[in-house]
Formats: C-alpha cells, sequence, structure tokens
C-alpha cells in the first residue's frame, strides 16, 4: 500500500515539471534600444550622441527620459530631462545633447533615471521603462 502511494506521488511529481512548461509564457515588451555612441568635446561643451531604435511595434510620440552625469570619481554632476522627441517604429533615430562647461574626459557614467515622460496614441504610457535596453559604445557606461 505504502509503495503504490509512493509510486503516486512519484508519477504526480515527474509530471508536474512539464505543467509548468506549458503554461503560456508573459509577453515580453519588445525592446527599445537607447546606446550611447558617441562623447565628443564641442568647445567648452561636451556632446553626448545617442541612437535609438523603437522596435516596440508602437510610435512613441513624446519620450523624456530623466538624465543623471557622473564624473570620473562618481560625483553626481547633473540632472537634466533629455529630450528624445519622437522615436517611429522600427526606424533608427540619433539625439545629440550638449553638459555646457564639462570636457568629454571628466563624464564617468550616464544614468538613464527613468522615463519623465512617453506618450504613446497621446496617452502616459509605461512602454518607455519597461521596453528600455542600454548599451555604450564609449568607456563611458550607460546605466538605467
Amino acid at each position: 500500500m505504502l509503495r503504490r502511494h509512493i509510486a503516486s506521488l512519484v508519477l504526480c511529481l515527474s509530471v508536474f515539471p512539464g505543467v509548468v512548461l506549458a503554461q503560456p509564457a508573459e509577453k515580453a515588451a519588445s525592446p527599445l534600444f537607447l546606446e550611447l555612441n558617441a562623447l565628443q568635446d564641442v568647445g567648452a561643451a561636451c556632446r553626448l550622441t545617442f541612437l535609438v531604435r523603437n522596435e516596440t511595434g508602437q510610435l512613441i510620440d513624446q519620450s523624456i527620459f530623466e538624465t543623471v552625469i557622473f564624473d570620473t570619481s562618481g560625483g553626481v554632476v547633473s540632472l537634466s530631462l533629455f529630450d528624445f522627441r519622437e522615436l517611429p517604429e522600427n526606424r533608427p533615430r540619433v539625439r545629440q545633447f550638449e553638459l555646457p562647461n564639462m570636457a568629454c574626459s571628466t563624464v564617468g557614467q550616464v544614468l538613464i533615471n527613468g522615463a519623465n515622460s512617453c506618450l504613446v496614441d497621446g496617452v502616459e504610457s509605461k512602454i518607455c521603462d519597461k521596453a528600455l535596453s542600454l548599451s555604450s559604445r564609449q568607456t563611458v557606461e550607460l546605466l538605467g
């Protein structure tokens, strides 16, 4: 009798992983790629160039990100709103922002602190935060 119960338990446990695997996976949001592509000293300012690719499947009417600049020692230098404007789906966009009175060699990290505004179909959306995927081609790290 005890063997029969143990055999039933083993059978149930061996079937359980298959049941878990058969559950529908939650659909992940397609990415909103944001890459720190270049840094360039322009006069007394550091120009940050970003490449953005919106692969979310939706036109983003407006995208404004709160951005924090850290110096090479880790201190916060500035907190700004970077307006990436409209981001059409599946079309790359380049956006540039200048940090006045700052040499690029003193920039240590750039933090995308979150979307200040993200409009899709004229309504605030969480897609700019949920789908955000960050990378950097520079030695300056892009965090988020």
